[in-house]
This record gives structure tokens, C-alpha cells and sequence, in this order.
């Protein structure tokens, strides 16, 4: 059963050996490889992919999706060059990871679903957009592999929300207007401020601001020094606060999701120490308190009881009416385009929505991740996609283990990337924000973070009997 499990979730594929003997690597990787001798630029590559990330991910809270799309492009031109001017041999193996596989896996997928498709020229602006991201995944996983770039992005990232965060306090002390029908007119919330920042929509900035919460809490046990694991503790306060007075329910879901598994993740990280008391019972008391404050919190908080309660009002409230109405013509779609679905992106889905949409209820996403996978690339693409996310999570899980042994602070911020990866799907269930450029840079950031600690299944076994023979 074991062997299955490598086998699916390609842990024992062995990549070497294919990089090896395979004519496209050979072809392409080391064709400019003479001009990066000669060149300073390329001479401090990862340095230069790190600015040009570190400029997506400062600047995408405050600037339009194109300009975000610009720096998009030049990172994707300038991982070509990288790639292009690397050494034929590969050496390390670790450049190519199964996570890379699938995520080409699915950019196949969604090309033939464009090629399918039947409003293509749609699709085919859409894939372009697609390749970006998926490519944008491509030079995080390269650039984060130093654990000195890793460590600056998310940095860099935690500070950046940390602004967010105190211009959405800002809105909450001070009022904002509200620029959306947010909230059901008829409920007794319909005149509570529901904060959002720079982004312009709470459901937006909650969906942001969640993996800044997971990061900032790992950070408390990751930064060793006491004025970081301070800084650490304010970011945990204020991010988690902020995201809170968005009032987004599906953001609230995928917090309580992400802090659940992060909680767990860290009793395991920390059971080695335990004595055998708390290794049984610290997780059930850890877990069973949490759940506890967030029960108080529904029957002492009023406007947090009737945010809470709304989620299960069915049609009553008009939010989850409309999503209702929505996903019955999202259904119809993937019925009639099981297989394949209608090709990628938000062009080819405005383009056949229309045809399904119910009166008055017009949208411009299928308001789930899971959904919108199936309408755009079909059931083919939605297995690629679960498998993807099956095999990130799998590789997370063996890396946090490799370095929960050899007692690597550096696990901190995998038990994060668990955790957020959790929460973003959650959230992505009742919601799409996933899709705008704030989220999506992030969570390809995240995946990306989880590929760049990748080492083959060999070599772990090998660094794991080491540990062992060493310790007896």
C-alpha cells in the first residue's frame, strides 16, 4: 500500500534519470549557457528573479491587475533566460520537482481545453494569462530554494500585509464607505463596516490576509531573537484582527481551517519533546479550546452570531441565495461539457455563462475553486488540479517530517505552507477571490515554497538512517 502511495503521489519517481535522458532538456537548458559567463546580469540571477518577485509581491496590494500583469511577464522573460543559461547537466535534481510535473500537467490539460474550446479566441487570451501564473510558480520554486531569499520574500510579504492590515484597522476605527452590496440589506449586519484596505473588497483582503496570519504565527517560533518573535506577535495580532472585520465568511472558514491545522501541526512538531502525558493529550486540549473560544465567541458576540448563522440560512440570505442561483447554472455547464470543459480563464466563462444564467443573477466567476476547475478544464482537469494539490500536501508533509528529525527551524514555515494551503482551499470552495492577482501570486508563492524544499525520497531515507544511526 505503501508503494502505491509513492507511486501516486510521485515520491519515488526518479527525475534524475529522466532530466538525464531527456531530448527537450538536453535541447533547451544550457543553449545560452557561454552568454551567462560573460554576463553580470545573469551572473546574479536568482538575486535579480528575487527583485523582480519581491516587486509583485509589494506592490500587487496597491497597484492595478495590469501593472501586476507587466511584472508578471518580465518575470516569466527573465526565468526563460535563467533557464535557457543554466547548466545542461542536472545537477540538481531538485529543480524539477513532481509538483512541477503537475503543474505542467495541467497547463496541458487547460491547453487542449482551449483548443476545444468553443469561444477560443476567449480561451486563448486566457491561457495566456494562466502560463504566467503557472510560470510565475516556476521562478518562486527556483528563487526560494536559498533559505536567504526564502526568508527575505516572506519577510518582505509579512511586512507589506502588515500595512494593509492597519489601513483596514484604520477603516474600522474611523468608518468606510462601502463600494458593493457586501452584506444582505434585510440583515441586522446590513450597516456594519466591512473592512478592505487597498483591495477594494473584503472577501478580496480576507483572502489575502490569510496567509499573513499562518506566517506570522509560525514566525513567533521560527525567528529566534525576542524582538522578532515580538514583531511576529503584533504582525499575528493586527492581521488576524483585520481579517476578522472583513466579515467574510468564507474567509473566517478558511481561517478557522488554517489555525486548526497549524495548531495540530505545531503539538506534532513539538511531541518530541513532550513528556508521554502531553504527547496523548496536548492535541486534544489545544484543538478542543480553540473550537471552544470560537463557540463563546458565537454566543457572546452578537454581530458575530449573525455573520456565523448566516452561513447556514441557506436562501434565506441573499449572499448565499445568489451563490445558490449561480452554481445551478454552473451546473448545467459542466453537464454539458463534462469532459473537457469550456477553456480557461474569466473571458471564456462571461462569454457561456450567459447562455445558462438565471434571471437578474449575472457573475463573473463559478463562486468556487472547485467549480470553476470544472467548468474551465472539465472532470480531466479538475482530477489534475486535486492531484496537484494531493501531492503538494504529501511533499509538505515528508519535507516537515525531514526537518522535524534533524530539528530544522526551517519546518516552521512548511507547517505554515500546510496550513495556508488548507485555509486557501477552504475559502476557495464558497468563493473565488482566488483568481484575482493578490491571491493567486500568493498561492502559487505557497506551492512554490513547498517545491523549493523538495529532495528526492532516496536521499530523505538516506539523510533519515543517518539521523537514526547517529542517535543510537
Amino acid at each position: 500500500m505503501n508503494l502505491v502511495w509513492q507511486r501516486f503521489t510521485l515520491s519515488s519517481l526518479p527525475l534524475k534519470e529522466y532530466l538525464a535522458t531527456s531530448y527537450v532538456h538536453r535541447s533547451l537548458v544550457g543553449l545560452l549557457s557561454s552568454w551567462r559567463q560573460t554576463s553580470v546580469l545573469l551572473q546574479w540571477g536568482n538575486a535579480t528573479a528575487a527583485a523582480l518577485l519581491s516587486l509583485i509581491y509589494a506592490l500587487a496590494p496597491f497597484v492595478s491587475s495590469t501593472l501586476v500583469g507587466l511584472l508578471l511577464v518580465a518575470c516569466v522573460g527573465f526565468w526563460l533566460l535563467l533557464t535557457l543559461s543554466d547548466e545542461a547537466t542536472p545537477a540538481d535534481v531538485s529543480s524539477v520537482t513532481p509538483i512541477h510535473l503537475l503543474v505542467l500537467l495541467y497547463w496541458v490539460i487547460a491547453a487542449v481545453a482551449t483548443v476545444l474550446s468553443p469561444v477560443k479566441r476567449a480561451a486563448l487570451n486566457d491561457l495566456g494569462t494562466l502560463t504566467l501564473y503557472l510560470l510565475l510558480f516556476a521562478l518562486c520554486a527556483r528563487v526560494l530554494r536559498s533559505s536567504r531569499l526564502r526568508s527575505w520574500i516572506i519577510v518582505l510579504y509579512l511586512h507589506v500585509s502588515l500595512i494593509v492590515s492597519v489601513y483596514g484597522l484604520q477603516q474600522w476605527f474611523f468608518g468606510a464607505t462601502a463600494l458593493a452590496t457586501w452584506v444582505d440589506p434585510e440583515s441586522p449586519l446590513s450597516k456594519t463596516t466591512r473592512v478592505y484596505s487597498y483591495l477594494g473588497n473584503p472577501n478580496l483582503l480576507a483572502g489575502y490576509l490569510l496567509p499573513a496570519v499562518i506566517f506570522s504565527l509560525v514566525a513567533i517560533f521560527a525567528w529566534q531573537s525576542w524582538p522578532k518573535k515580538a514583531l511576529a506577535l503584533t504582525m499575528l495580532i493586527v492581521n488576524t484582527s483585520c481579517l476578522i472585520l472583513t466579515f467574510s465568511r468564507g474567509g473566517w472558514i478558511g481561517l478557522v481551517v488554517a489555525v486548526l491545522a497549524v495548531m495540530a501541526l505545531l503539538v506534532y512538531w513539538k511531541s518530541l519533546e513532550m513528556p508521554p502525558f502531553w504527547r496523548t493529550w496536548s492535541l486534544p486540549i489545544v484543538l478542543g479550546g480553540l473550537i471552544g473560544i470560537l463557540v463563546l465567541a458565537v454566543i457572546l458576540i452578537p454581530t458575530f452570531r449573525e455573520r456565523v448563522l448566516s452561513i447556514f440560512a441557506d436562501r434565506k440570505d441573499s449572499s448565499n441565495n445568489f451563490r445558490r442561483n449561480v452554481w445551478d447554472a454552473v451546473f448545467e455547464m459542466i453537464r454539458d461539457r463534462p469532459i473537457i470543459g469550456i477553456g480557461p480563464g474569466h473571458n471564456s466563462f462571461n462569454q457561456v455563462y450567459p447562455l445558462y444564467q438565471r434571471p437578474r443573477y449575472t457573475a463573473l466567476s463559478a463562486y468556487s475553486i472547485l467549480l470553476e476547475v470544472t467548468v474551465e478544464t472539465g472532470f480531466v482537469g479538475l482530477a489534475c488540479f486535486l492531484w496537484l494539490i494531493i501531492v503538494t500536501f504529501n511533499t509538505a508533509f515528508l519535507q516537515m517530517r525531514r526537518l522535524r528529525q534533524l530539528r530544522s527551524v526551517e519546518g516552521f514555515w512548511l507547517i505554515g505552507a500546510i496550513a495556508i494551503l488548507l485555509g486557501m482551499v477552504a475559502h476557495g470552495t464558497v468563493d473565488t477571490v482566488w483568481y484575482r492577482p493578490e491571491v493567486n501570486t500568493l498561492w502559487w508563492l505557497i506551492v512554490a515554497l513547498v517545491a523549493s524544499y523538495w529532495t528526492p525520497l532516496a536521499q530523505n531515507q538516506t539523510n533519515s538512517s543517518s539521523l537514526e544511526a547517529t542517535g543510537n
